[in-house]
């Protein structure tokens, strides 16, 4: 399925109703878009899906809907409470993936304007930002004049480390080769949400966000920044999909170390591979792995236990 976790169909996805599916996840991990990279991560898969599966069981108790059935150990769909040791295999509902056409210059999304009908992935990564990291491509934006400082609600440019109140929330395509940011009303207009429809999902973004940041800040963790997916459930209800408050799908720090993957993405900023992808999706955005000139070497053996 992608570069981090596998999909295993046990029921098709289509207009007239939603599947089932499981998650497998494996302990790959992929740092710049680049997708799988030359060394694993030790136990990753299966802590990210526990992870996942304590926030999705969270969500469930304060009525959000999600699309997790549990996980899945020896056959067995289960609780996490049920689990006798950790499972890295996710059991969930699927939706039907609409795949935007792309005609050489541009994508379509008017699938999604005229389909008054639910039960579909929404086409969007929808990122909340509560501080601005060193290296958050925030900074890259707002040199290029994408952002404004007063799209995060700031009267003058932000330095690295900027707390962000209230959060920023950001949108950028799911579905495409190479992910682009996205205004809120570009983003609105190629999923088809309605204005009540995009002003709910803002406001789950938030509520989500605030459970992440309130659970993690228990063992002293700082919630930085992260992402979602939701989609739309034969009603057009929103529904919580992929999974949420891993270490793959946040940022977080603990008394100013960062954690999670962001340790990697430090460590490859400064190779010459890094500098070689950036060229690369300079010349192509579409197919910029390929002409890229160089690969990412393995992270150095300490290192990748720390990660682990």
């Amino acid at each position: 399925m992608g570069s981090v976790k596998d999909l295993r169909i046990v029921e098709e996805a289509t207009a007239e109703g939603l599947g089932r599916g499981q998650f497998i996840f494996s302990d790959r991990y992929s740092v710049f878009d680049w997708g799988e990279m030359p060394d694993h991560i030790p136990n990753k898969g299966a802590a990210i899906a526990l992870l996942g599966a304590y926030f999705f069981e969270k969500l469930e108790e304060k009525g959000i809907r999600t699309h997790y059935l549990g996980l899945v150990e020896d056959g067995a769909v289960k609780r996490l409470s049920q689990l006798r040791q950790p499972a890295n295999t996710m059991e969930v509902r699927l939706l039907e993936v609409i795949k935007p056409r792309f005609d050489g210059c541009q994508y379509d999304y008017s699938a999604y304007q005229h389909r008054p009908q639910g039960g579909f992935l929404i086409p969007l990564e929808v990122i909340y930002r509560n501080y601005l990291p060193e290296g958050s491509s925030v900074f890259r934006r707002l040199q290029k004049g994408e952002l404004a400082p007063e799209d995060l609600g700031l009267a003058a440019p932000p330095v690295p480390g900027q707390k962000l109140e209230p959060a920023f929330i950001d949108f950028s395509t799911k579905l495409e080769i190479t992910d682009r940011y996205l205004s809120a009303s570009q983003a609105q207009a190629i999923s088809g949400l309605s204005d009540a429809e995009m002003v709910a999902l803002k406001d789950l973004v938030l509520a989500i966000e605030s459970l992440i940041t309130q659970e993690f800040a228990r063992v002293g963790l700082v919630n930085e920044d992260g992402k979602f997916e939701f989609g739309l459930d034969e009603d057009r209800n929103l529904v919580v999909v992929d999974v949420l408050g891993t270490l793959d799908e946040c940022r977080f720090t603990y008394q100013g170390l960062p954690l999670s993957k962001e340790i990697a993405r430090i460590y490859y900023r400064q190779s010459q591979w890094y500098q070689a992808v950036e060229e690369a999706k300079q010349k192509d955005r579409q197919h910029w792995k390929e002409i890229c000139r160089l690969g990412p070497e393995p992270l150095p053996p300490e290192l990748r236990a720390a990660i682990s």
